[in-house]
């Protein structure tokens, strides 16, 4: 049998089927179908749903507005029968001492056991911060260095508005010299604030050698530097500054003198 070309093909004949059996040849589309008749196009696509933003869940993270940081204020001395707690104030500490003294192993520890949060901010950490072109003072000091000091102290001073205005005391230690107006308090003072409690650490000369000996890298220096620091910082003596020595002092009991004198500290602010 010959079919047109073009038409479809029948299947193969099987028992039981064969043109009688039901075959179309309509290209296997089953209904009525008209000579010259076309199929129905399809339907359209659905439009698509317009795009919602999700709500966020209770529990999202989402923008925080923080106050902005100011000069940071004298605390404000509890009532005369009280005693002053410095454990629970929010507070601006400047530990100052000589290579050695012992500044940052005590801060971190006065700052890791206070029932308020706080912060530690090292000095020495943000000059360090600068990596290539660092202007190390041992080499000399000059004005690259005095100009990366700057920049470092009004760093920290930053750090510790915004810290103090969102309620997180601070403590920054720095080995700030009485006789030398460029790395003296003014500074701390004019980036910090007034409400700024200084205290100075300084042990013997021959602990402050012994400790600086296990040091390494830039913070370590020659036993001639740390002399000359150390004869230095005598001049706090007789400054109005509170002098801890804790030459025979561990951390630990170091951190409690240094409540204790922040309690008077707090009480009668120290003028400077």
């Amino acid at each position: 049998m010959q079919h047109a070309v073009g038409s479809p093909l029948p299947p193969p004949h099987q028992p039981g089927q064969g043109p009688a059996a039901g075959w179309m040849p309509t290209g296997q589309h089953p209904g009525p179908q008209h000579p010259g008749s076309v199929p129905p196009p399809p339907p359209p696509p659905a439009p698509p749903m317009p795009y919602t933003i999700p709500r966020h869940a209770p529990d999202t993270t989402g923008h925080v507005q923080l106050p902005p940081g100011g000069p940071v204020a004298m605390p404000s001395a509890p009532p005369a029968q009280t005693a002053p707690d410095p454990t629970s104030t929010t507070l601006a500490v400047l530990l100052i001492g000589p290579a050695g003294a012992g500044k940052t192993s005590v801060a971190k520890y006065w700052a890791d056991h206070r029932r308020v949060p706080t912060a530690h901010i090292s000095l020495d950490d943000v000059r360090e911060w600068v990596r290539s072109g660092f202007a190390d003072p041992q080499s000399g000091w000059n004005d690259h260095s005095e100009a990366q000091y700057r920049l470092a102290r009004r760093t920290c001073g930053f750090a510790a508005r915004n810290f103090l205005a969102n309620g997180i005391s601070c403590i920054l230690d720095d080995a700030v010299f009485p006789d030398r107006p460029v790395v003296g308090l003014g500074g701390w003072k004019r980036h910090v604030g007034p409400g700024l409690l200084p205290v100075v650490l300084l042990p013997g000369l021959e602990i402050v050698l012994e400790r600086n000996a296990k040091r390494s890298g830039n913070r370590r220096l020659t036993d001639e530097e740390v002399a000359r620091i150390h004869g230095r910082m005598a001049g706090w003596y007789g400054s109005g500054l509170p002098i801890i020595d804790n030459s025979q002092m561990d951390v630990q009991q170091t951190a409690q003198v240094l409540n204790d004198v922040l309690a008077r500290s707090i009480a009668s602010p120290p003028s400077w």
